[in-house]
């Protein structure tokens, strides 16, 4: 949930709205007192799902299942050799 003050909220009206359109909570606060709370209608929440329902049957996207694949805990990270600091200044002195 998201808080912004009533001056934050009047400034930047549009931006906080699209974050309730996602399904967001915005909590207004008079001086740090919350004094209203901005949440999307019920049936603004449920168009959402509804139009991912949509695009998932149309193949443009994929619903995850939640986990990882099995075979990404398997890779070890790579290594890196050196310091990115050092390499940086060498790169400078030699003028590439």
């Amino acid at each position: 949930m998201k808080r912004a003050n009533i001056g934050e909220l009047r400034n930047h009206l549009s931006r906080y709205l699209e974050h309730v359109r996602g399904g967001g909570e915005v909590l207004v606060l008079d001086r740090d007192r919350p004094v209203a709370r901005i949440v999307a209608p019920l049936a603004a929440v449920e168009a959402t799902d509804d139009r991912l329902a949509r695009l998932e049957r149309r193949g443009l996207v994929r619903v995850g299942t939640g986990g990882l694949p099995e075979w990404l805990g398997r890779h070890k990270p790579a290594r890196l050799r050196g310091s990115v600091l050092r390499d940086l200044l060498t790169e400078r002195r030699r003028g590439w």
